[in-house]
């Protein structure tokens, strides 16, 4: 495969895998010339896809992106757990430098929007189209609108 068309399935979202080892590499990047290329090439990436992963963006784990990059924004500051699970047009911004740290197991459905230093408790669930600016608790649901929490409940 050519690098254009490897770079086109990258910038599509097709194959995140190497998305995410060239996002390590470049916090692991020592020379700032190498460190550029990884940005542009994740820039690119981002781009294309309408989605953007801040660099200092900290991932506990591999997130699962059924869609892609496809219009999600994750702050520079966020903390995402492992084994999350992140829709299409998710936004986890910042509020003075301040961003939301989720949990191992999370479930954060499309248009979704968390906002703030906010924690998502392990194994919670954030409905498509709510807006989080409140903690939530483990294992708890977040729906919209209005946002409300539903309490967890005990799976057989």
């Amino acid at each position: 495969m050519k690098f254009r068309e490897a770079l086109l399935d990258l910038a599509q979202g097709n194959h995140l895998a190497w998305f995410w080892w060239v996002y390590r590499r470049r916090a692991q990047a020592k020379s700032r010339l190498i460190r550029s290329i990884f940005t542009f090439l994740l820039c690119r990436a981002a781009r294309r896809g309408g989605g953007y992963v801040g660099p200092g963006a900290v991932f506990e784990g591999r997130p699962s992106l059924p869609h892609g990059l496809h219009g999600v924004f994750i702050s520079r500051f966020a903390v995402i757990g492992p084994r999350c699970r992140i829709y299409q047009n998710v936004t986890i911004g910042e509020i003075d430098r301040k961003a939301p740290r989720i949990g191992a197991d999370c479930l954060i459905g499309a248009g979704a929007v968390l906002v703030g230093g906010i924690r998502i408790g392990n194994s919670a669930k954030i409905g498509a189209g709510a807006v989080v600016s409140r903690d939530v608790p483990d294992g708890c649901t977040v729906v919209a609108p209005p946002p409300r929490i539903l309490e967890g409940r005990d799976t057989p």
